[in-house]
Formats: C-alpha cells, sequence, structure tokens
C-alpha cells in the first residue's frame, strides 16, 4: 500500500490548482490592461482617451499637470495602444475559447495567459517608464511634495 502524506496529489488536484492559478494571473494581468484598453474603445485620434487616467497610486499623488503630462505621454503612443487593444481582444478571445473547450488543454490555456502577460507587461513597462520619466523632471520641492501625497494615498488605502 502507498504511503498517503508522500505520495503526489491526485493529477485533478494539481490540475485545480493550476487553472485557478492560471485565473487568477489573468484577472490581473486584465486589470492592468484596462488601461491601454480603454485607449482604444472608439478609435481614432485622440477618441477614446479615457477622462480619468489612472497610475494606480501614484494617479492622486501627481499634480494636475502631471497628470496631463502623463497622459500626453499615453496619448503620444496612442496607435501603438491601438494595435494592443486588438491583440488584447484577439488573446482573450483565444483564452476564452480554450476555457471553453473540450476537452480543456491546459497546455493552450497556458500559452493563451503566457500572451496576455507578455502584452502587459509591456504596457506595465511604459506607465512605469513615464512615471519614471516625469518624476525625475521634478523639482527637489515638487519630489518631496509628491512624495508625501503618495504616503498619504497609500496609507488611506490601506484602512479601505
Amino acid at each position: 500500500m502507498t504511503d498517503a502524506v508522500n505520495s503526489p496529489p491526485p493529477p485533478a488536484a494539481r490540475r485545480g490548482l493550476k487553472i485557478a492559478l492560471a485565473v487568477s494571473v489573468a484577472l490581473n494581468l486584465a486589470v492592468a490592461g484596462m488601461v491601454a484598453g480603454a485607449f482604444l474603445k472608439n478609435g481614432g485620434p485622440g477618441r477614446g482617451m479615457p477622462h480619468d487616467l489612472s497610475f494606480g497610486p501614484f494617479s492622486e499623488a501627481f499634480s494636475p499637470d502631471d497628470r496631463r503630462a502623463l497622459r500626453q505621454g499615453l496619448m503620444d503612443r496612442a496607435p501603438e495602444f491601438r494595435a494592443n487593444s486588438k491583440a488584447a481582444k484577439a488573446e482573450f478571445a483565444t483564452l476564452l475559447a480554450t476555457l471553453r473547450a473540450s476537452p480543456f488543454d491546459p497546455v493552450a490555456m497556458q500559452s493563451a495567459l503566457a500572451a496576455v502577460e507578455a502584452r502587459t507587461a509591456g504596457q506595465l513597462e511604459l506607465g512605469r517608464v513615464l512615471i519614471e520619466n516625469r518624476i525625475t523632471q521634478m523639482t527637489e520641492a515638487d519630489r518631496l511634495t509628491f512624495a508625501e501625497r503618495l504616503e498619504a494615498g497609500l496609507r488611506h488605502k490601506r484602512r479601505d
């Protein structure tokens, strides 16, 4: 008889855990990708751009001028965002098809999630670069004020 303590979990349990982790990653990536997707919503230069662009906890810490500059940095890349939006739609269509497929193909699902992750990582990197550039351009006084507002916003978020 096998020792139940040392035996690996049954394949169904491992598969379920992998699916749960993959869906969790996909949801996190989807939220991050929503910022870029908002830019493409109606197509055309300058159209469909969000009125309330969010850079997470940094948004409220930046001054209105900083937020306008960040938004302009993203608008300058609108064609790139349009291409990303089309890619995101195709990637999620593929992911949905793999989730609904019978029989379920975990390798196809992993491939679909990897495509979503790779594109989203590029979008997050662009946001990081824009934020870094804006902070680097700040005067010392502006940077210290930004740090205070960021800290206050983070404290507020922890209480929620």
